[in-house]
């Protein structure tokens, strides 16, 4: 099984992951939402514009995925004070299914045990049968369903799920 780690992704790399993730976006999506849902929201939550705007906040970051040498997804966190967030997380069509999201989320874990976080939390959409299994098959438990209107007529229909880090405790807050 290959190594993955994350790579965390530069400024400069912004226009370049962009374009990245509205090929991840419409290979995962197009199917489910139909194009011109992903069309609005890559360019509403995943322009280099919209990644510059959440790294200023000094919460949010990205990174790629890399088997090797070579890069194969990306993903963006924001640290929370008890919890991570994992906002993003999509892997190129070919690296699917091999193991390798499973290890992507290992290196997350990792990550959020390293800053100090009890938690890892995330949402899903609720028809995304391959990411959910993915979720659980790791170990996320799923917490909540929720709609969250995004503009245009669009909804975010998810489940949020949650993996507990192995030595955290009950908790309450975020």
């Amino acid at each position: 099984m290959e190594t993955v780690r994350l790579k965390e992704v530069q400024k400069g790399e912004l226009q370049s992951l962009e374009e990245e993730i509205a090929r991840l976006w419409h290979s995962t999506y197009d199917t489910l939402l139909g194009k011109e849902q992903v069309a609005y929201m890559t360019k509403k939550f995943q322009s280099a514009e919209a990644i510059e705007n959440q790294l200023a906040g000094g919460k949010y970051r990205y990174y790629y995925v890399m088997a090797g040498a070579e890069n194969i997804g990306y993903c963006g966190v924001c640290l929370e004070e008890t919890k991570l967030f994992l906002s993003k997380l999509y892997l190129k069509e070919n690296c699917r299914g091999r193991g390798l999201g499973q290890k992507a989320l290992e290196c997350v874990a990792a990550l959020a045990e390293a800053e100090g976080k009890r938690s890892v939390y995330l949402t899903v959409n609720k028809q995304n049968a391959r990411a959910i299994r993915a979720y659980e098959k790791f170990g996320f438990q799923r917490t909540e369903s929720l709609c969250s209107d995004i503009g245009q007529g669009y909804v975010m229909d998810d489940y949020v799920y949650e993996y507990r880090l192995k030595d955290s405790s009950p908790q309450k807050d975020n």
